[in-house]
């Protein structure tokens, strides 16, 4: 590996970044020639092309460094202690070392995969390529009026709500998977389904697309196997939100803003 110039490491351990302190108390991703932890003779080691166009390092620990001059951080808050640009590579980085710890044997013969390029492994026997893999799914706000259908699935950590979202299936449109997760999930049904934005999501390896639509008919019958509450919220008296890293908040604070 080429010590010679100063690179930013992005290192981690299981979900956890390495992040440097400095006295003030600020985070930064290391940037340095050496890595501040030894590269062991058996560890995989990254270069990953980051969002900004900047060419950084990223390998997976496995026990998290013990040092007053760093801290292990879970990515979701890496988001409030880094800049924009740094938790977004952050999140390509773990997508590609999720990747490579999910692809060591090929899928057709079970020989070692081996690295072919930055971004794709090629089977020692049979040749089979393979790239990392997204995960698609849609989110949608929903207007009725002046209120946005406003639900809390089953798997939130906290006690906020969110929109109705879900993956993409084979054969589908973005907008047809709209639809049909909305149906599922509260019986209602739709219209005037509008693009809003995209956002990479590296919990493990996702992408989310935002929508809004219009509310036609249907009254909320929630799919409790999904969804623990749910219903229509005006805002003066909206639920706890999502975290600002998500694109679900992203499209309510764009509707509390128009």
């Amino acid at each position: 590996m080429d010590f010679s110039n100063k690179k930013h490491w992005y290192i981690f351990c299981k979900s956890d970044l390495m992040l440097e302190k400095s006295e003030e108390g600020s985070y930064a991703v290391p940037y340095s020639i050496e890595p501040p932890v030894a590269v062991k003779a058996w560890t995989t080691v990254h270069h990953v092309s980051a969002p900004d166009g900047e060419e950084v390092t990223a390998f997976a620990i496995d026990s998290p460094l013990i040092d007053e001059q760093y801290e292990m951080c879970p990515l979701r808050q890496t988001f409030y202690k880094l800049p924009a640009s740094q938790y977004l590579t952050a999140g390509k980085c773990q997508e590609i070392l999720y990747w490579d710890a999910n692809t060591k044997y090929c899928g057709v013969c079970g020989s070692p995969m081996k690295l072919h390029t930055n971004i794709s492994k090629r089977c020692t026997e049979c040749g089979k390529e393979v790239w990392p893999q997204l995960a698609t799914a849609v989110i949608v706000l929903i207007h009725r009026g002046d209120e946005i259908l406003m639900v809390r699935a089953n798997n939130f950590r906290g006690d906020f709500y969110g929109l109705v979202a879900g993956f993409v299936e084979t054969g589908e449109t973005l907008e047809e998977a709209v639809r049909r997760e909305v149906r599922e999930e509260t019986g209602v049904e739709i219209t005037n389904i509008r693009y809003f934005a995209s956002q990479p999501w590296p919990y493990p390896s996702g992408l989310m697309v935002g929508f809004t639509a219009d509310y036609v008919s249907g009254e909320v019958h929630l799919q409790r196997s999904e969804l623990s509450s749910g219903g229509w919220f005006r805002k003066d008296n909206l639920p706890k939100l999502p975290e600002k890293l998500s694109i679900a908040r992203k499209l309510i604070d764009s509707w509390l803003n128009e």
